[in-house]
C-alpha cells in the first residue's frame, strides 16, 4: 500500500512564514475554513478520548473504563480515521489562517499515524520488549488515589479487566495465524510481571490491591470499607484469573509460536508497514537507506570527538580499548542504588541554577526522581522521564555508568522530558490535541537536543562525562544504522549488538535490551537523532540570521512553545523567529 505522508500539508505552511497568508486569503473565508478544520477535529478528538484506557484523565473526562477491541471496534476504528482523513482532504489548506494552518499538519499528521497504525492492524501485536497492556494497568496500581471519584474508576476498570485480556488474547492469536508477532528473542522475561498477579496467594497479596492500602483521609471510614470489599472482589473474581488465563496463553502458545525473524520487513507488507513506521517517528519522507546513510555520516563524525576526549584523558589505546576501559573500571560504577538516584538529583538541581540563562519560560510541574519498579528492570531502558517523574534503573549496577549519567538525566529529566511535555501540557494557547500528545520526533529530538546543550551550560564536569554524552550521541546515530539495517537490511540481532558495543560505551546489558527494544519496536529508535538534527539546523539558521540579535531563551521558547510538532514545523516556526529579529514568544519573560 502506498505510505500517506505530510509533505503537500507541510508545503502549505509556507505563508505562516512569508506572512502572505492574512493579505491572500479574507477573514470570511479564513473563519469558514477554519471553522469546517475545528468541527472536524473537535468531533474526532473527543470520540478518540473515549477509545483510550481510564488512566489519561480521571477528572471526568474521556474514556471510564477499558476500550472495546473486538474485531468490529477496530474496524469502526479504521472506517472512523478514513471518514476523517476525506473530510480533511476537502478542506481548502491555503484558506486556513495561519495558526490553524499548523493545527492542520500537526492534527492530520496524528491522523494518519493512528489509521495507518489500524491499518496494519497492530492491535494484534500490543507489547513489545519496552511495554505492554498488562505493565501499564499494573504500574497503575502504583499510584495512589486522590478521592472516591478515582478509586470507582479503578473498580471499574477491574470490573472490565477480564473482557479486556480475553480481547487482547483474542488478536494475539489472530497476529500469531497471520504470523504478525512480537519477535520470539525478544521475549525471554516478558511474563514475569504478569506471574506475580497470577501467583498471588490472595487479594491483598496482589499488585492491584496496592492503591487500596492507603486511602485517603478524605473518603469516610464506612465508604474505604466498602471499597476494600468490593476491590477484593474484583481482584478474587476477576483479575487474579485473567493474569492466570494470559498466562497461559503466553506460555503455552504465543511465545513458542512467535516468529523466528526480526525484520519489520518480513511481517506481512513489510515493507510498507516499516515505511509507514518511519513516516511516523520521523515525519519526514525518507527512505530506510537515507536513514541508514545519515547514521553513518554522524557516526563518523562523533567518533572525531571522542578521539579528542581520549588524548585530553592521554589514554593510550585505540576506542575499542578505551570502551573497554570504560565497561570495566569500578571507578565509573555506583555500588549502591542510592548512589545512582542520588546523583540523579544533584544533577537536576544543578540544571535548575541555570534554567533561567537558557529559557524564559519554565514549567509550573515538579518532577520526583524514582527507581523503575524491579518486576520490569530487568528489560527496561536505563531511565525514562516525563510529566512528574524520572525514572532510573537500579538493576544490574555493574552496567549503569556513572559517566553517563548526566546525559540521561538532562534528556529524561530537566530540560528533557519532565521540562517539554509539562510545557506543552501547561500551554492553553495549543488545541487539546497539540497539548495531550506526543510527537517522538519533537520529544525525543528535543531532549536528545539538551544532552548537547549540556555542554553548553557547563553540566560536564569531567572529560569523562563529556565521553558519556557523545557516547549517548553515538548510542542515538547509531540506532539510525541499526534500526534500518535490521528492519530493511537483513542485520541480525548479534549483528546490531555488535555495531553498538564497537561504538558506543553502553554496557552489554544496555545493548542487549536496546536492541531487542528495536527489534520489537520498528522505527521509534529513529526519532532521536532525525529530531535532534532538526533542531540543531534550525538553531544555526537563527544564529547565522540574526547574529548579534540571537536570544537562546527566545529560541527555546519558540521551539518548546509548538508543543509537539512535525519536523519541518520547528524550521517554518525559526523562519518567523528570524522574521521578528529574534524575539521570543514570551519576550516579556526573557
Amino acid at each position: 500500500m502506498k505510505v500517506i505522508l505530510q509533505a503537500a500539508v507541510l508545503a502549505g505552511l509556507m505563508p505562516v512564514v512569508a506572512g502572505s497568508a492574512m493579505a491572500a486569503v479574507s477573514a470570511d473565508v479564513a473563519n469558514s475554513a477554519d471553522a469546517r478544520f475545528e468541527a472536524v477535529w473537535k468531533t474526532e478528538y473527543e470520540w478518540r478520548e473515549a477509545q483510550q484506557g481510564p488512566f489519561e484523565d480521571v477528572t471526568g473526562k474521556g474514556a471510564k473504563g477499558l476500550p472495546d477491541l473486538s474485531d468490529a471496534a477496530q474496524a469502526a476504528r479504521l472506517a472512523k480515521w478514513d471518514a476523517v482523513l476525506r473530510d480533511l482532504a476537502a478542506i481548502p489548506v491555503q484558506q486556513l489562517s495561519p495558526a490553524r494552518r499548523v493545527d492542520f499538519a500537526v492534527y492530520k499528521g496524528q491522523v494518519e499515524a493512528l489509521r495507518n497504525a489500524q491499518f496494519y492492524r497492530e492491535y494484534e501485536m500490543p507489547f513489545n520488549s519496552d511495554s505492554s497492556f498488562w505493565g501499564e494497568l499494573i504500574d497503575q496500581s502504583r499510584r495512589p488515589f486522590k478521592d472516591e471519584k478515582a478509586a470507582r474508576i479503578y473498580l471499574a476498570v477491574m470490573a472490565q479487566l477480564p473482557r479486556y485480556y480475553d480481547q487482547q488474547i483474542a488478536q494475539m492469536r489472530a497476529g500469531l495465524k497471520r504470523g504478525f508477532t512480537v519477535p520470539k528473542v525478544t521475549l525471554k522475561g516478558r511474563e514475569v510481571a504478569v506471574a506475580q498477579v497470577a501467583g498471588a496467594k490472595d487479594a491483598e497479596s496482589s499488585p492491584f490491591w496496592q492503591p487500596f492500602e492507603k486511602l485517603p483521609a478524605s473518603i469516610p471510614a464506612a465508604v474505604q470499607e466498602e471499597l476494600r470489599k468490593e476491590a477484593r472482589a474484583a481482584i478474587a473474581s476477576g483479575v487474579t484469573p485473567a493474569h492466570q488465563r494470559l498466562l497461559a496463553f503466553l506460555e503455552a502458545e504465543y511465545f513458542p509460536k512467535a516468529r523466528a525473524g526480526i525484520a519489520a520487513s518480513d511481517l506481512p507488507d513489510g515493507r510498507a508497514y516499516y515505511q509507514s513506521k518511519i513516516w511516523e517517528y520521523v515525519t519526514l519522507d525518507r527512505t530506510p537507506e537515507e536513514i541508514h546513510q545519515i547514521g553513518l555520516k554522524e557516526m563518523a563524525r562523533i567518533r572525531t570527538e571522542m578521539a579528542g576526549v581520549m588524548a585530553e584523558v592521554k589514554f593510550a589505546g585505540d576506542l575499542k580499548a578505551f570502551l573497554t576501559h570504560l565497561r570495566t573500571d569500578p571507578q565509573f560504577y555506583p555500588k549502591t542504588p542510592n548512589e545512582l538516584l542520588y546523583r540523579a538529583a544533584w544533577i537536576a538541581k544543578q540544571f535548575d541554577g541555570k534554567a533561567s540563562q537558557y529559557f524564559g519560560r519554565l514549567p509550573r510541574s515538579r518532577f520526583a526522581i524514582k527507581p523503575v519498579p524491579d518486576d520490569i528492570a530487568p528489560f527496561y531502558t536505563s531511565g525514562r522521564g516525563g510529566p512528574g517523574v524520572y525514572l532510573i534503573n537500579t538493576y544490574d549496577l555493574p552496567s549503569r555508568p556513572f559517566y553517563a549519567q548526566v546525559a540521561l538525566t538532562l534528556h529524561e529529566s530537566a530540560p528533557g522530558h519532565a521540562f517539554q511535555m509539562p510545557l506543552a501540557m501547561e500551554n492553553k494557547d495549543l488545541p487539546k490535541f497539540r497539548r495531550d500528545t506526543y510527537l517522538s520526533a519533537y520529544g525525543e529530538g528535543w531532549a536528545l537536543y539538551t544532552e548537547a546543550l549540556g555542554v553548553e551550560m557547563g553540566m560536564y564536569e569531567t572529560p569523562y562525562d563529556r565521553f558519556g554524552m557523545l557516547s549517548y550521541q553515538a548510542w542515538r546515530a547509531s540506532r539510525l544504522v541499526v534500526d534500518t539495517g535490521i528492519h530493511a537490511k537483513g542485520w541480525s540481532r548479534e549483528q546490531a549488538q555488535a555495531y553498538m558495543r564497537e561504538n558506543t560505551a553502553l554496557s552489554d546489558h544496555e545493548i542487549e535490551t536496546e536492541v531487542d527494544r528495536y527489534i520489537s519496536w520498528p522505527g521509534q529508535a529513529l526519532s532521536y537523532y532525525m529530531g535532534q538534527v532538526a533542531i540543531l539546523d534550525a538553531r544555526r539558521k537563527a544564529e547565522a540570521a540574526l547574529g548579534s540579535k540571537f536570544d537562546i531563551r527566545g529560541f527555546h521558547d519558540a521551539v518548546l512553545a509548538l508543543g509537539g510538532v512535525p519536523l519541518p514545523v520547528i524550521d517554518q516556526r525559526i523562519d518567523q523567529l528570524i522574521a521578528d529579529g529574534g524575539k521570543g514568544p514570551y519576550s516579556e519573560e526573557e
